[in-house]
């Protein structure tokens, strides 16, 4: 359980980093997974789609935002960037902002 949450955490990152590359059916089913955290079975009824079809699609997506990451590894060096915010003598409000935008400018 806790290594599918750490899964499920680790792609919600990496698809919030790389959506944009992803196609519109993609993202849409995308969306209905890691954001509104809808499960495959919901996906495929309200898309009327089966339930491998769906999960195949995921695979697919997950497939390529370890693909993106490999190449551009944003996800790592925004990982390294917290990291080192964090040994930061700050507070943590002003560390929690700190991170918040440089991430929204990645």
């Amino acid at each position: 359980m806790k290594n599918e949450l750490i899964e499920f955490s680790y792609y919600n990152d990496l698809y919030d980093l790389y959506k944009n590359l992803l196609t519109n059916k993609q993202k849409e089913i995308a969306d209905k997974y890691f954001i509104y955290n809808l499960s495959l079975s919901e996906i495929a009824s309200d898309l009327d789609v089966s339930r491998s079809a769906i999960n195949d699609l995921l695979k697919r997506v997950k497939l390529k935002l370890d693909n993106y990451e490999e190449k551009l590894k944003l996800n790592k060096k925004l990982e390294n960037i917290k990291e080192e915010i964090n040994k930061l003598n700050l507070d943590e409000e002003t560390k929690k902002k700190l991170i918040e935008v440089i991430y929204n400018g990645i």
